[in-house]
This record gives C-alpha cells, structure tokens and sequence, in this order.
C-alpha cells in the first residue's frame, strides 16, 4: 500500500471536543510559561538602552553578548531534549524554568563584557531545551494533521511576549530608575525573572507527563488521541517508505533534517537580528521616551501574531506546508529591506518591519510542524532540538553581524540588507523538501489499541502490517 488514506472520524464532533479539551488544559498555561521565557531571553534589548552607557559597552560587545546566549543554546540543547525523555517532561521543564530565572536575574550583576558574556552564554544553557521540549510535549497529544494551528496557538506567544513585554519592559525602565541603589535595567531583569521561578513549582502540579497520565481524562478520550497518535505514525510509515530512517543515528544521517536546519538558520539569522536591535533602532530614528519606544516596538508583533494565526490554520485546511513557509519568508524579505531603506522615517520604518514581522512570525508554526512529521520517537525529540539548535545559531550571528557593522559604519542599515537576503533564501530552501514529506495526511486502517499498552512517552513508536 503506497498512498496514504484519507481518515474519516466515526464522531468527529466528539474528536474535535477532545482536542479542544486538550488545548484548554495545556496550551494557555504552556503559552504563559514561554512568555517569561522568551522575555527573559530578549529583554536584553531594552536593557541596553541604558546598560550599554553605564557600564560602556561598545555595539560590539553588547551584539556578542546578545548572541552569544544562542552557542550555550546550541551546545546543550538537544541533550536537554533526550534528557526530558529519561526524566519526563513534567520534571525537565520545571527545572529548566527556575534555572533560567536564577540567572536571568543574575544579568543584574553584570559590570565587565567577560561577565555579560558568561551569564549569556550560561542563560542560553539553562533555557536549551526548553523551546523543542515543548514542541515534542505537543507531539505526544496532537496528531500531525492537527499540530500546525496547536503550535500556531503556542507559538503565537511569540508576538505576544513582545506586544505586552515591549511596554512593559519600556514602563519597567522608566518608574524604576533611582529606585533604592539599583538602576532601572537592573530592575529589568529582577523583575521580570520573578515570575519564571514561580511558575516552575506550578508546572511541577499542574503538567502532565503524557495522554496516559492525565487524569482529566476519561478512558475513552484517552483512547481517541492514542489511535489517532498510532494512525499519524501508520501515515509516516507509508509515506516514508523506508526512505526516512527514525533512529538516532539515521536522523544524523538524514538530509531533510539538515535542510531544515539551514532554513531555519536562515530566517533565524533575520528574525533574531532586529529582533534584538529593534529598540535601538527606534531610538535612533528620533524617539526618546523608554515606553513610547517599548509601545512602537510592540506594534510589528501585533501584525504578525494575525498573520501567524491565519497562515497556521490555512496550512492545516489545505493541508500544505511548503508555500505556507517559502511565502511569508519573501514577504518578510521586502519587508525588512524595505525597512532598511526607509531608516530614515520613524513612519515608514515602522510600517515596513510590521509587513516584515508579518512574513517572519507566519512561517514559524508551520515550519516548526515539520520535523515532528518526519521523524518518530528518540529521533523526533533529539531531530526537533537538533534542528531549533542549529537554526538558533543564527541568533548568535545575527546580532553579533549587526553590531559590528553598526560600529564600522555607524548605521544598521546595511546589517538590515542582508538579514533581508537570508530570508530570501529560505523560500527556495523549503521548496526543495517533497511535497509527500511536508505536507500531512490522515490515515485509517490502524488496529484499535488499549489504553494501557501505548507508550506514551513514545506514542509514535506505533506500527501497522503491510
């Protein structure tokens, strides 16, 4: 049998009301989670307003030290991933946030480049894992022909870390200055730790290692998501035809997954570099006040989560995941070159980064879908982080290329151009991946399974006979 079966549901009103279930129960809470998470990760920008002047840091040293936090990433983060395997993602998780926070918070204490960039690069080890982790948690409830509009409902935190932390972080500058003997970006990142390392004990309560475990479950929910789970990998099996090995080993050795890796380096490269510099690059086209500069820093991301949500859910409806990537990195390219070319004007500026934002948010969920369809069990958790690990790469490049061209030519605008240009390169990267890969089916013909005898730690370990 090599064509892959459409699945028709028996009740899929009931289905859908599991899965709405599901998503009630896990995805707010997971969406809060990472929005400390990415806050505490990129708040770094606003610090810098008033950072680099105190302890007078160069462009240079505070793009390396931006950066830099993406190789402790790198290094650590598919580790981190088959270690949330042996200790279960419940336990992994919570450590992983109050690490983070720990640190996060330590920023406070920086005063040499040597200290910034180690408590960087330590950050970037603390918080690896944590991105894909929850991208695998995902995989162990929702099916593929589900997971682009789940993740877009995740990932959708995203733009909204940055729509309700921009002015928050700017607020935070502005009334915390002068208070007791710290300064306002040392309030920064005290204040906006606090909340990981709380939320850290809450995971340990209210997560749920897998579908098996959960006892807000009855028997026969369970059940739905395990058959559908084993269908996904029956659908897998057909589809790869032995062409995609799911070992360890085979997913080193698969070429799909390092053109995964590379486009995701390349909109990663655009994406991080003026996400980091975003701040700056508003205060120097004339704005002054920290929260005016946090509300325009804000506004792109408010384009970008619409166009997020739409693009995930019109994946899934049409099925397609290649042009649902390859055309939002080209709107993200002209947006951004476009962006640099209008540096001169706070409005245009603006209103080119918000159809820039627009492309380079959409293509996230969709993208992130895809090693998750290609690889099953071990493989897919160590094959997500692997490919997040390398792509993030491009967040130690992408800040790091653009300090340094601020401090040679004293603009942004030419970094601007060619982070616009590795955008460019992703469309035809994608389109180079098999439609038969990419794209998701739904499969029937998979024998009923007790709830008792999946692994639900490796529900895509499942198996039909041909």
């Amino acid at each position: 049998m090599s064509e892959r079966i459409e699945r028709k549901s028996a009740d899929p009103t009931a289905e859908s009301r599991v899965y709405s279930k599901i998503t009630r129960r896990l995805i707010p809470f997971l969406i809060l989670c990472y929005f400390f998470a990415y806050l505490d990760r990129v708040n770094v920008g606003f610090a810098k307003l008033h950072m680099q002047d105190a302890l007078s840091f160069s462009d240079t040293v505070y793009g390396l030290g931006a950066g830099i936090f993406f190789i402790g990433y790198f290094l650590f983060e598919m580790p981190s991933n088959l270690l949330m395997q042996k200790f279960g993602p419940r336990f992994w998780i919570a450590r992983i946030m109050a690490t983070w926070a720990v640190l996060s918070a330590g920023m406070m204490f920086v005063t040499t480049p040597t200290q910034f960039y180690v408590v960087r690069f330590l950050l970037g080890v603390a918080e690896a894992g944590f991105f894909p982790g929850i991208v695998f948690y995902l995989t162990l409830w929702f099916p593929s022909w589900r997971s682009a509009r789940t993740l877009g409902l995740f990932i959708l935190v995203t733009p909204l870390s940055t729509i309700i932390g921009s002015p928050l972080s700017g607020l935070i500058l502005k009334m915390f200055e002068g208070v007791g003997s710290l300064h306002n970006w040392q309030w920064l990142f005290l204040v906006e730790a606090i909340p990981s390392f709380v939320l850290a004990f809450v995971v340990l309560r209210y997560l749920d290692n897998d579908v098996k475990s959960a006892r807000w479950l009855t028997d026969a929910e369970k059940q739905v998501v395990i058959n559908d789970l084993a269908k996904d990998a029956a659908n897998r099996a057909l589809a790869n035809q032995g062409k995609v090995d799911s070992s360890l080993k085979g997913m080193l050795k698969n070429g799909y997954v390092w053109l995964l890796a590379l486009v995701f380096f390349s909109f990663n490269i655009g994406y991080y570099g003026i996400n980091f510099w975003l701040p700056s690059i508003i205060k120097s086209s004339g704005v002054s006040d920290d929260f005016y500069i946090g509300l325009l820093a804000a506004l792109p991301y408010v384009f970008g989560a619409c166009f997020m949500v739409w693009n995930s859910r019109h994946s899934d409806l049409k099925q397609e995941r290649r042009w649902h990537i390859a055309i939002p990195a080209l709107i993200g390219c002209v947006g951004l070159a476009l962006s640099a070319y209008c540096s001169g004007s706070t409005f245009w500026m603006m209103a080119w980064i918000c159809v820039a934002m627009s492309g380079t948010l959409a293509l996230i969920p969709t993208y992130i879908s895809l090693p998750g369809a290609l690889l099953s069990g071990t493989a897919a958790a160590a094959g997500i982080a692997f490919v997040n690990s390398i792509g993030n790469l491009a967040g130690f490049f992408g800040p790091t290329v653009l300090g340094w061209l601020k401090d040679t030519t004293g603009r942004t605008d030419v970094g601007l151009y060619i982070l616009a240009a590795f955008l460019l390169l992703c469309a035809p990267l994608i389109l180079t991946l098999p439609a038969r890969l990419a794209n998701p089916k739904k499969v029937v013909a998979v024998p009923e399974q007790n709830v008792a005898q999946p692994d639900a730690a490796q529900p895509f370990n499942a198996t039909i006979d041909r």
